[in-house]
């Protein structure tokens, strides 16, 4: 490929509307134009880099067993009115309706339609394991699209399906997801991490999201400074933290006036935030009050909240008339004398404090030496509070510190969530008819490439990682205008491209400056500049866009040594 036949439309400015450094420079590169909110063009070099993500992805699930096919992007209602989730997905679904009145969606995930592909074409288990995957684009209607490829109405996603004839199967099948994700990762050049996560609205069991760290990244990730547990800050198991045991002291009330907050009731009665409890009030989508108690020092988990509340899709805070006719004050609360039936959880850390301070339901009224192993009555404990940098790892010894990153990749079992909804069926061994165990693996291919450049550019433009880089070297002749330049150069760039090397020529006519710029900016791992010494002295300069190296080299080496300086990239 020449530079004078690309469409890569580089710019200067730095667009108004990109807010991270991913989104800045794939516009700025000349990778990607704006359609519309969330929807975008991919150019010639975004498209390139595409193509080989897909290709590593491929690679990786054919050789875990998968096979590739294509479904419909557009849907029918009518298998997502038989899984139960057309009427509560969400306003993220895009639903249309055909001439002859027929709803259909555009598919912002695949579970219903490969598993009533599946269920009417497998009979046995002898036909099973199978691992089916495709490639092709989903739409989500975000309410706020932002960030570029990150967050988009329009992205291509890889999402393979497992189904298998019981759990130990779906397990297998999970491993060899996970492994191959891991192989994925590793061969595109990227630091990732797995960390446990939430399956969310996909639901299921067990889960893993596979991230990319990076500073700009939405996710924020768990880890322990010494052993390999890490989790997303949503799911992050926590250890309990038991107080000092202190002689228990009776329950008394004490005028608070205006203290509405814990920080305020803290200060005015000289206590520690550990030594209080705080309040959160949510209310579900059915209107249920369920009332949340942590340390004073810690905050409430909403994603672990809403798997403890059954039938609950979501969550909101509640209105003050809702506290109030469940027998709680706004900022003034305790479980204390609250309405009978009324969900309330309170988190594990709280019921081994002593002599605490809490809300007495009542305005400008807190309790203090309140005991709740004693005071508490039908409450529900469990784990929801946020992880914090500093808790104790829940495995080993270690410490958990904070770090973030872009979710790329997650994988899911499901169990039985979709099969025993949609019928999907097979016959064991004894003849005996069971649900197919079934999982589910994403990855998102655009997403991947905006993480990829997240993690890898600097002040001059992007560092590809040479497993996705659209080109792997540019050959850049110093005076385009010069012709035994050029000849040397294309000299150059036929006995790259005989060596297998995917090269790109930079046969314009500009200024050497320019070129520079623009090969910093979009970021190819190796130039190669073809200059006046390299007329008169034999010798180019090969550099690496990464760590600034340069090697100088006569012409006829300069095929060998840039196969060899990739090799070590």
């Amino acid at each position: 490929m020449r530079t004078t036949n690309l469409y890569a439309p580089t710019l200067r400015e730095t667009p108004a509307e990109a807010e991270v450094r991913s989104h800045q420079l794939m516009l700025r590169a000349g990778m990607i134009r704006k359609a519309a909110g969330g929807l975008y063009s991919y150019l010639p070099l975004a498209w390139r880099t595409i193509k080989k993500i897909e290709a590593i992805i491929r690679e990786e699930m054919d050789a875990a067993g998968g096979q590739e096919i294509s479904m419909p992007i557009l849907q029918p209602a009518e298998i997502w009115q038989e899984s139960g989730r057309w009427p509560v997905y969400g306003a993220e679904m895009v639903r249309v309706t055909d001439r002859h009145g027929r709803q259909f969606c555009l598919g912002p995930t695949h579970e219903e339609m490969v598993t009533t592909l599946v269920r009417d074409e497998v009979r046995s288990y002898k036909q099973l394991p199978l691992m089916l995957y495709q490639i092709q684009n989903k739409y989500r209607d975000e309410i706020r699209p932002r960030f570029g490829l990150m967050r988009g109405r329009e992205f291509i996603m890889k999402d393979l399906y497992s189904f298998d004839k019981d759990e130990e199967g779906m397990n297998e099948s999970y491993k060899k997801m996970y492994d191959a994700y891991t192989n994925i990762y590793n061969r595109m050049g990227l630091n990732f991490r797995p960390v446990e996560a939430d399956n969310g609205a996909i639901g299921g069991g067990h889960s893993h999201e596979f991230t990319v760290l990076a500073e700009a990244g939405e996710s924020s990730i768990a880890y322990c400074d010494t052993c390999d547990y890490a989790a997303s800050d949503e799911k992050a198991e926590l250890k309990v933290i038991k107080a000092a045991e202190e002689e228990i002291l009776p329950l008394e009330k004490k005028n608070t006036p205006d203290c509405s907050t814990i920080e305020m009731v803290a200060e005015y009665l000289g206590l520690p935030m550990e030594k209080c409890i705080k309040a959160v009030a949510f209310q579900t989508d059915t209107d249920e009050v369920v009332l949340c108690f942590v340390r004073g020092d810690h905050e409430v988990n909403d994603v672990k909240v809403i798997n403890l509340v059954e039938g609950a899709l979501e969550l909101r805070m509640a209105e003050d008339d809702a506290i109030r006719a469940v027998g709680g004050c706004p900022g003034f609360m305790s479980p204390i004398d609250i309405k009978e039936g009324t969900k309330i959880i309170v988190d594990h850390t709280v019921m081994e404090m002593y002599n605490a301070c809490a809300g007495a339901n009542e305005k400008d009224f807190h309790y203090i030496n309140v005991n709740p192993k004693r005071d508490f009555k039908d409450v529900v404990v469990a784990d929801i509070r946020m992880v914090q940098e500093g808790d104790c790892c829940p495995h080993c010894n270690g410490h958990m510190k904070m770090t973030r990153g872009i979710e790329a990749g997650q994988v899911f079992t499901l169990g039985t969530k979709y099969s025993e909804a949609l019928h999907a069926t097979f016959l064991d061994e004894n003849g005996r008819e069971k649900p197919m165990m079934m999982g589910c693996y994403g990855i998102g291919v655009g997403r991947t490439m905006a993480a990829a450049i997240e993690q890898n550019n600097d002040e001059n433009g992007i560092i590809w990682p040479k497993a996705i880089a659209p080109f792997e070297v540019v050959v850049v002749p110093v005076n385009g205008k010069n012709a035994q330049q050029m000849e040397l150069a294309e000299k150059v760039y036929k006995e790259l491209k005989d060596a297998g090397v995917d090269a790109l020529l930079d046969d314009r006519k500009d200024r050497a400056g320019v070129k520079f710029k623009d090969a910093d900016l979009i970021g190819y791992p190796i130039r190669i500049t073809v200059g006046p010494k390299t007329v008169e002295e034999d010798v180019l300069e090969l550099k690496v866009r990464r760590t600034g190296e340069t090697v100088t080299v006569s012409v006829g080496e300069a095929a060998g040594k840039t196969v060899e300086m990739l090799t070590d990239l």
